[in-house]
């Protein structure tokens, strides 16, 4: 585990050394979850998915719905379609 020292500027702002930031591959626009108590600060990295894994995800929810329609014998035919 790394430990540095960093100062907070007068804004609240703190900078996460650059041999951290390598480390978890932090980059602009990385997105943290920051929680709080006591003395401590903890910044936890959140990883966004990627246009690629929600569309895979999506798919497979699709095809999982699909199977357990097929089951209980229901068709597309059988859903109305609401525009």
């Amino acid at each position: 585990m790394d430990v540095e020292t960093i100062r907070m500027s007068s804004k609240g702002q703190v900078v996460i050394p650059q041999q951290i930031r390598d480390k978890l591959h932090a980059v602009e626009g990385t997105v943290f979850a920051v929680v709080g108590g006591k003395d401590s600060i903890i910044l936890k990295k959140i990883a966004t998915p990627t246009k690629e894994d929600l569309i895979n995800e999506l798919v497979a929810i699709a095809k999982e719905g699909k199977k357990r329609l097929q089951k209980k014998g229901i068709s597309e035919e059988d859903i109305p379609y609401i525009v």
